[in-house]
């Protein structure tokens, strides 16, 4: 069953949380939830999407941390090298930053709507910048 609700712009897609991988940053991310944001198509990291977090820094260890998430796949960078943020990989992704590779814990993993996941990226990649909800399920 999901986990969570993510909408951006006009697309709905529910994921489930990945205790078992990632259970400290799962945890911490549900304590931001719901997060309302902008997400973007990612300068550095091929076909995924990011949500800027700001300032925020999560005091978290590597958890299931990759550099190349499966299309589907939400990452969170709890900060330190480049800024906090959440990445959803939409086709072949290679996580990186002006710094260079960057690993994100991989915290949740789209199990409804993965046939959007293409028009996810044309929409950020041509028309910019979308609204973005990331809520719990109830």
């Amino acid at each position: 069953m999901p986990d969570a609700l993510i909408v951006a712009g006009p697309l709905r897609f529910r994921a489930r949380f990945e205790d078992v991988l990632a259970p400290k940053s799962c945890a911490l991310l549900r304590t931001t939830l719901p997060l309302e944001a902008h997400i973007v198509q990612a300068r550095w990291s091929g076909q995924a999407a990011w949500v800027p977090l700001g300032e925020r820094n999560f005091p978290l260890p590597p958890e299931s941390a990759t550099v190349y998430p499966l299309p589907g796949q939400v990452l969170l960078y709890p900060g330190g090298v480049s800024e906090t943020e959440l990445l959803i990989a939409y086709g072949p992704t290679r996580f990186a930053s002006k710094a260079g590779d960057l690993a994100g814990n991989h915290v949740l993993t789209i199990v409804e709507g993965l046939e959007q996941l293409a028009e996810l990226g044309n929409l950020v990649l041509w028309k910019g910048a979308q609204s973005f909800r990331m809520s719990l399920e109830t």
